[in-house]
């Protein structure tokens, strides 16, 4: 049965037959049978199928939801059965938002320090992303905004407050400033994130307060390029202040307040509403807990 529901999981994630069984390791056949087999134990219909992957029936809705449940905790009781025999193992899959790649070696490097036979997966994905796959099981945490929209049925540890900086060279317009306000910032060469980004959408909303508009001349879902091309001395950006820190700043680079609103918005830890937890995830969340006082401003 678990096998079945790893399948229709696969489905859910995939919205496709073929690249579902590749990602289950099995062929297109057998993970059609498995859900067929699902279908007539259950005596519903759970997927409507065309000549491809249609949608989920109502029913086909209701069975994901226990799905990930008794998957999730199937997946829970193996990995503590085995943290009993062996201690803490596995691998940790956490999915960040860009703006918060620079800080995750704070919260993974003092827990391998605890549990070192852990290895990691990072990903960057949207805030849409995290939730999306964090509901799925694809991932076991994720780090992303706590109180900007909707998270769903997650428990969350804040781990630290986002403040927003200009980033500039010196010597460009508003480079000497102590601090500027966000209509000022809307008159320089800005490159931002993706409007598919939460940051993003939370410094168009600033700017739009600011009583200007948002009108980026580049824009990357890499927090990477857009850095390298601030550091030409040609180009701004706006960035949260900690990733401001963690990505280095040279002489010719400032980081300005910006006020007029000054607002933050607070970043933290997500994992699945489910007790108990997963071994990996509960010592996660312990972890988090510990290093959220050492990254307050």
């Amino acid at each position: 049965m678990i096998d079945k529901l790893d399948f229709l999981l696969a489905l859910a994630r995939e919205k496709h037959f073929g690249r579902a069984a590749e990602s289950c390791g099995v062929t297109q056949p057998t993970l059609s049978a498995g859900i067929k087999q699902l279908e007539e134990t259950l005596g519903v219909l759970l997927v409507n199928r065309g000549s491809r992957f249609q949608s989920f029936t109502t029913e086909g809705e209701r069975v994901l939801d226990w799905a990930r449940r008794i998957v999730g905790d199937s997946r829970a009781m193996r990995q503590e059965i085995n943290a009993i025999r062996h201690g803490l193992t596995g691998r940790l899959r956490i999915a960040a938002i860009p703006t918060t790649l620079g800080m995750v070696a704070s919260l993974t490097t003092p827990f391998r320090m605890r549990h070192p036979n852990v290895q990691f997966t990072i990903l960057s994905r949207t805030s849409v992303e995290v939730l999306a796959e964090l509901e799925n099981l694809e991932i076991d945490a994720g780090i992303t905004y706590l109180d900007n929209e909707p998270l769903g049925k997650v428990n969350t540890v804040p781990l630290y407050r986002e403040r927003y900086r200009l980033l500039t060279s010196a010597e460009a317009p508003l480079g000497e400033r102590d601090s500027v306000t966000w209509a000022e910032v809307a008159e320089v060469p800005l490159c931002l994130l993706t409007p598919d980004m939460q940051n993003r959408r939370i410094i168009d909303r600033l700017l739009n307060r600011g009583g200007a508009e948002s009108r980026p001349m580049l824009e990357s879902d890499s927090m990477i390029l857009l850095f390298s091309h601030v550091r030409t001395g040609h180009w701004a950006s706006v960035m949260p202040a900690k990733l401001a820190e963690t990505l280095g700043l040279t002489e010719t680079l400032r980081s300005i307040p910006i006020t007029e609103p000054d607002e933050v918005h607070t970043i933290g830890l997500v994992v699945p509403e489910r007790e108990p937890m997963t071994p990996l995830t509960a010592a996660l969340v312990a972890e988090a807990q510990r290093v959220a006082p050492t990254l307050v401003d």
